[in-house]
C-alpha cells in the first residue's frame, strides 16, 4: 500500500559528494515526516536526519555540517546531500516515512530498502 524507494547511493573516495532521494507512494493521506537512516556493518541502525513537512529538521551529531536534509512535499520526496564523506559514513541508507494512509489517521512508520553507501579511504 505504501512504497519507498530510495536511490543515489555509490561508492566514492573519502571528500566525495553523493546525494540520495527517496520518494514515497501508494495509499498516503498526509506524510508527518521523512528522513534518512543507517546501518554501518557490525552496528545498529542509527538516526542520520529528518525532515517534517513543515521544514523542520534533526539531524545527528556525526554528520553536522556536512550533510543536509531536505524535501519536496508535492513529490512526497525526501532529499540528503552528503558532502565531505567518511569512510565512517560507509553504511546502507534507510528512508523513513511518518505517515497517515488513506485508511487510517494513526501514525505508522514505513521503510525503504536502502541503498549502499560507500566511501573509501
Amino acid at each position: 500500500q505504501v512504497q519507498l524507494v530510495e536511490s543515489g547511493g555509490g561508492l566514492v573516495q573519502a571528500g566525495g559528494s553523493l546525494r540520495l532521494s527517496c520518494t514515497a507512494s501508494g495509499s498516503i493521506n498526509s506524510i508527518n515526516a521523512m528522513g534518512w537512516y543507517r546501518r554501518a556493518p557490525g552496528k545498529q541502525r542509527e538516526l542520520v536526519g529528518t525532515i517534517t513537512s513543515g521544514g523542520s529538521t534533526n539531524g545527528a551529531d556525526s554528520v553536522k555540517g556536512r550533510f543536509t536534509i531536505s524535501r519536496d512535499n508535492v513529490k512526497n520526496t525526501v532529499y540528503l546531500q552528503m558532502n565531505g564523506l567518511h569512510p565512517e559514513d560507509t553504511a546502507v541508507y534507510y528512508c523513513n516515512a511518518r505517515l497517515r494512509t488513506t485508511y487510517s489517521p494513526n501514525l505508522s512508520d514505513y521503510w525503504g530498502q536502502g541503498t549502499q553507501v560507500t566511501v573509501s579511504s
